[in-house]
């Protein structure tokens, strides 16, 4: 008695489906920029570091011994010397920085 008829509206249209899509696009390009770009950066430098180890540098591991580097292995290991004949293996993706290069071999 007192309900009144409904109607169907009509469709959006493509423009609509588009300019509901700008948002999410916008926020990923947002993080991108923002987040993804950077940390990718950060990577391929601390790669880089990684690799360019010899023997003689001053080294700092993820978990926080300082020492020196007496050798580096073929298989991604480098042996530190952390205290007088104290040698120990770890795997160069631990190290955290470099502190002292040594200069190259002429």
């Amino acid at each position: 008695m007192f309900a009144t008829p409904a109607y169907a509206q009509a469709a959006g249209g493509a423009a609509g489906g588009v300019m509901s899509l700008l948002p999410l696009v916008l926020i990923f390009a947002i993080m991108y920029f923002l987040m993804i770009r950077p940390q990718q950066k950060k990577m391929k430098e601390h790669q880089a570091m990684v690799a360019a180890v010899r023997r003689g540098d001053k080294v700092v591991t993820a978990g926080g011994i300082v020492g020196k580097v007496t050798k580096v292995l073929d298989d991604n290991e480098i042996e530190v010397e952390i205290a007088t004949d104290t040698v120990v293996r770890i795997k160069q993706a631990t190290l955290s920085t470099v502190l002292t290069k040594t200069e190259p071999a002429k």
